[in-house]
């Protein structure tokens, strides 16, 4: 298969090519060297780069839905309003990488590395997060509705107004997270580390937080109502004008 004049084949060297608007349909590019390419607006629905290095492409606009990036390079790539839906990207780097506004619904991120990764009003809903390192990510504004983030490291990660609705975060890191009017209904935080973390304004209403860790939090004019807060650490928590409403409180009471 020859695009633009480049050859599309796996193993091929595209470093710096310009593939802007290319049909690349289910394509194998499997450890292809995509470097800094110029994929704008291309479409590579349901090809496969697992292993390809894409550090530094521009692929804003681009479809990727369902392809295979397992173990791809991303770093610093440019995704901004890709569509990703259902893509596969276990274990793919995209450090740093730009995903603005990116439709990311049902893809799998098992292991991936998305540490400082711009997500900001991107859509995760439904996507499967476990274990991925999201330290110091910008989620604002960001639609994770029932997403998985079991055992993922969210320390310092801004999710302030992002939607974390029916989100499982057992054991998750959320340390320093700045979730300021995120909305965390019904979400399951068993055991989740929310050290210092700001949920001035955040909507916990029904949500399990289980013996989590909150200590030094602020849960300033936070929701709480029903929440299950059974065993949970608030030494030093800031709970003013929080409501606790139906709440299950650490020491198993129900709160007024």
């Amino acid at each position: 298969m020859e695009v633009n004049g480049y050859k599309i084949e796996s193993r091929a060297s595209l470093e710096g090519a310009n593939l802007r608007e290319a049909n690349l349909t289910n394509a194998n590019l499997t450890s292809a060297n995509l470097r800094e390419a110029n994929l704008r607006g291309a479409n590579l629905a349901g090809a496969v780069l697992t292993s390809a290095n894409l550090e530094g492409a521009k692929l804003e606009g681009v479809n990727l839905e369902g392809a295979t990036l397992i173990g791809a390079n991303l770093t610093n790539a440019y995704l901004t309003n890709a569509n990703l839906t259902n893509a596969i990207l276990r274990g793919a780097s995209l450090e740093r990488a730009k995903l603005e506004g990116a439709n990311l619904k049902g893809a799998v991120f098992q292991g991936t590395i998305l540490y400082t990764a711009n997500l900001e009003g991107a859509n995760l809903a439904g996507t499967y997060l476990t274990g991925v390192d999201l330290k110091a990510a910008n989620l604002t504004r960001a639609n994770l509705e029932g997403a998985n983030l079991r055992v993922a490291n969210l320390r310092g990660a801004n999710l302030k107004g992002a939607n974390l609705t029916d989100v499982h975060l057992t054991a998750a890191n959320l340390r320093g997270a700045n979730l300021i009017n995120a909305n965390i209904t019904h979400a399951y935080l068993f055991a989740a580390y929310l050290t210092n973390a700001n949920l001035t304004n955040a909507i916990l209403r029904g949500a399990n937080l289980e013996v989590a860790n909150l200590r030094g939090a602020n849960l300033k004019a936070a929701d709480l109502t029903r929440a299950n807060l059974g065993g949970a650490d608030l030494a030093g928590a800031n709970l003013r004008g929080a409501n606790f409403e139906g709440a299950t409180m650490p020491d198993g009471t129900i709160h007024n």
